[in-house]
């Protein structure tokens, strides 16, 4: 271990907030676990005052030259720096929302846009700088990197384990890009971790019993709701040589609906209150009116408190006290009901999200989920899991809804109680219905926090310190080799099919394909075939298939045209390697004698279908 790798450190690069957790990594018994930190985060919390947070709003505001008095913007590490980042901007771009840079994340992802061009924030004034969802995630990393730093000078941040944590249904672009931003940003060492996966490793950090909590045959079903995303997972218990083990066996489509949904819709209802006043709001006044709403509902929400309404306050359209401001109450009454009858309303598991007859011309944005309801989103993860997966461990009931036993809720829409309470009577509805008993919730972890601390505890997981969650893919996968044979006329050449990834194949491993080599055309489109079986479970990496059976199942072709370096249209003697990375992308690697590599990346996890 190198001398300044002292710590593993788990980064949660949310949507609305960014995280930081930490364990020591050398200097211990080996058997020992040492116990997970969090890392307070020191930012500007007001002009001229830095303040230690656990949270980091993924917030970047884009100041114009009189927003701030000179020299207020200073940090321990920049007396100048060139955006503002953190809780400031989120409150500042409250104010002047054209000004703020917010769900870069969710933007990150977003496959309809240019992801490395400079679109953020969408509206600016005239002549403000815009970023790309790249950059701004570049920002918040390089904050983080710097304030770690700058309170452990003699452990560099890009010298320790970084684990950044990724939605598990990312996309191959979205997670390359992740991983270009944090390179951006100066770190190294850096391995992606899904936040499902990252939420149960800190259930388990928090729970040293947990293996009297859960037995075998057990299935858990991770429910995550942050600020921009919903995200559904299935880890099941499962045994090994008489030793429980965890298997993540399905994860579910990315789905666009998180807080800030649930924060415009209380906008739109105060927005049309006032409407009714004879008060008109304005496109920056209703976004002004989004942020405020999102505080007056974490207030509302928060633990202990009894009040029933928050005041709202938007600032008028003029200057001055002749513009004067907009006075505005969000109700608990209200905000309750367009919570759970909008968002979680009590639907039956043959309820499927609803689909929207869409307008052929849209402005450009996010691409939100069409149905509000994450009720409808789960029995639809429930259901297509049940009819998809190969997985004889899914607990499935007489309509084939797979059943879990156990729920763990991840993600700061879900700290509020009747949130959860609504989730967990609607899944028990479907249970009984089934004839299953009710489902258990697995307490007590910091739903704020838990991204980052299990990103950490699996960072001691990848060094033994801990359990890791087994991941194996759940097919054999192939690739099309064309046979070497004169052409006939009117006959495409025969195709063999290589077995480059077997069956159970850990996520986090390799496989080298040395012995055989094949002809790689560069330089020119080019077409790759793939295939999958969940039958042939016993194909070693580089057997080859003289024929494509019914066996087989054909995945979407991949046509690309590899740069050539000068061979262009020629055939260059390769060998294959096989990597299945930490999220679940297969990474077929074409390698020439020279040196050349290439590479070809698909998805091989379990998912609900579009």
């Amino acid at each position: 271990m190198s001398a300044k790798l002292r710590y593993v450190v788990g980064i949660d690069l949310g949507t609305t907030n960014c995280g930081l957790a930490f364990a020591q990594a050398e200097g211990l018994d080996p058997r020992e676990l040492p116990p997970v930190l969090q890392f307070e985060i020191p930012q500007l919390v007001n002009p001229g005052e830095v303040r230690d947070e656990t949270l980091l709003p993924s917030s970047l505001y884009l100041q114009g030259p009189a927003d701030f008095p000179e020299g207020s913007l200073a940090l321990p590490w920049d007396a100048n720096p060139p955006f503002v980042v953190g809780h400031l901007a989120k409150t500042r771009g409250a104010e002047a929302p054209r000004r703020l840079v917010a769900s870069a994340k969710s933007w990150l992802c977003h496959s309809g846009v240019d992801r490395t061009s400079a679109i953020l924030p969408t509206a600016p004034p005239e002549g403000t700088p815009r970023l790309s969802p790249v950059e701004a995630s570049r920002h918040y990393l390089e904050h983080l990197r710097n304030a770690w730093t700058s309170s452990q000078p003699d452990a560099p941040f890009d010298e320790q384990q970084l684990l950044v944590t990724v939605p598990a249904s990312f996309d191959a672009v979205a997670r390359e890009l992740t991983a270009r931003a944090a390179a951006e940003a100066g770190l190294k060492n850096v391995v992606l971790l899904e936040e499902p996966q990252a939420a149960f490793y800190a259930w388990i950090e928090r729970h040293p019993d947990w293996r009297e909590r859960v037995h075998v045959g057990d299935l858990i079903l991770v429910v995550d709701i942050g600020g921009g995303t919903t995200d559904f997972s299935l880890i099941a218990v499962t045994e090994r040589d008489g030793e429980l083990q965890l298997e993540r066996v399905a994860v579910g489509e990315h789905i666009l609906l998180g807080g800030d949904n649930m924060d415009l819709a209380l906008a739109r209802f105060i927005e049309q209150e006032l409407a009714e006043k004879g008060k008109k709001l304005d496109q920056f006044q209703l976004h002004a009116l989004w942020q405020n709403c999102r505080v007056a509902k974490e207030k509302l929400l928060e633990e202990g408190v009894k009040g029933d309404e928050h005041p709202v306050t938007i600032l008028g359209k003029g200057t001055g006290v002749v513009g004067g401001t907009i006075k505005a109450k969000l109700r608990r009454a209200d905000m309750e009901r367009i919570l759970l009858d909008g968002f979680f309303p009590q639907v039956s598991s043959e309820e499927m999200p609803m689909r929207q007859r869409r307008v052929a011309l849209q402005e450009v944005g996010l691409p939100y989920a069409a149905d509000a309801a994450v009720t409808r989103h789960m029995a639809r993860f429930l259901r297509q899991q049940a009819a998809a997966s190969e997985h004889g461990v899914l607990r499935r009931g007489t309509s084939g809804l797979v059943a879990p036993t156990h729920v763990l809720f991840n993600g700061g829409v879900l700290r509020a109680g009747l949130v959860r309470e609504r989730l967990l009577a609607t899944l028990n509805s479907w249970l009984a219905a089934e004839g299953f008993e009710s489902i258990a919730a697995l307490e007590g972890e910091d739903l704020m926090h838990a991204v980052s601390r299990g990103a950490a505890y699996y960072g001691l997981a990848r060094q033994g310190r801990g359990v890791r969650i087994r991941g194996g893919i759940p097919r054999t996968y192939y690739v099309g080799i064309e046979t070497a044979m004169p052409a006939v006329p009117g006959m495409p050449a025969p195709l063999k099919a290589l077995t480059v990834a077997q069956f159970g194949m850990e996520e986090g491993t390799q496989s080298a394909i040395a012995q055989q080599e094949f002809g790689l055309l560069v330089g020119e489109p080019a077409e790759f075939r793939f295939f999958s079986s969940a039958l042939r479970k016993d194909d070693p990496p580089g057997s080859l298939l003289e024929e494509v059976s019914g066996e087989l199942e054909e995945l979407a072709p991949m046509e690309v045209t590899l740069p050539a370096d000068g061979d262009a249209g020629h055939l260059i003697t390769v060998t294959l390697e096989t990597v299945i990375t930490e999220t679940g992308q297969l990474q077929l690697w074409c390698v020439a004698r020279d040196g050349r590599r290439w590479k070809l990346e698909f998805n091989v996890r379990e998912r609900v279908a579009s």
